[in-house]
């Protein structure tokens, strides 16, 4: 029988072929992908944001084990579906306009899909149009908006505004490295996270 406790450990590792051997292996053995997702996937990225939440490990370790999970999911995802396991829900993400750093967008939109989420990232340079035409387009519950630039950081309120001025009934979420709980306060965001790892639980918390 397919370990879902090796396939947790293999993600936390970073151990791609472990990870989608033994993902392959529960599969064709009827293990409901269900199970494969949440004991082995969520379980391995829980341990992984746990550990980096605490700096046990870095920036470098979360995106091997990110990429493992990823490999992973590529497998899973057309099961799911065939399964009917609906996404807990649709979140976009993007970095703000003006603003060409992506790897905290990456990071976050990886952890937010290994926790069973939808992601439709949309990269950097977002304009306030970009994030509400995929916010309708996609149906989506969560706006996630990053920055590290603090010249960048006025655009997250332009978007706020836009969400606001467009009657969109979804929730925002901001981070970046010059991004604080005060500023989130300050432009009407429903949440900030100051790491990959605690945007996971603030999502599950909006939702």
């Amino acid at each position: 029988m397919a370990d879902l406790n090796a396939l947790a450990e293999a993600i936390i590792k970073g151990d791609q072929n472990t990870a989608v051997s033994i993902t392959t292996q529960a599969l064709d053995e009827g293990t409901a992908p269900e199970d494969v997702l949440n004991n082995g996937l969520v379980a391995g990225m829980d341990v992984v944001g746990a550990r980096f939440k605490k700096n046990e490990i870095y920036i470098p370790e979360v995106l091997i084990a990110a990429r493992a999970m990823k490999s992973s999911m590529e497998i899973l995802e057309p099961k799911l579906a065939e399964a009917g396991i609906e996404p807990k829900a649709n979140v976009v993400i993007g970095t703000v306009q003006g603003d060409l750093h992506d790897i905290g967008k990456n990071l976050v939109a990886m952890m937010l899909k290994g926790s069973g989420y939808n992601v439709i990232d949309i990269g950097v340079d977002c304009t306030a149009e970009k994030f509400i035409q995929a916010a309708q387009e996609k149906n989506a519950k969560i706006v996630c908006m990053s920055a590290l630039l603090t010249t960048t950081m006025p655009a997250m309120e332009k978007v706020i505004q836009a969400i606001k001025e467009a009657g969109l009934a979804v929730k925002t979420m901001i981070g970046g490295a010059p991004v604080t709980q005060g500023y989130a306060d300050k432009i009407g965001a429903d949440g900030y996270s100051s790491d990959a790892a605690s945007a996971v639980d603030l999502a599950n918390s909006l939702i």
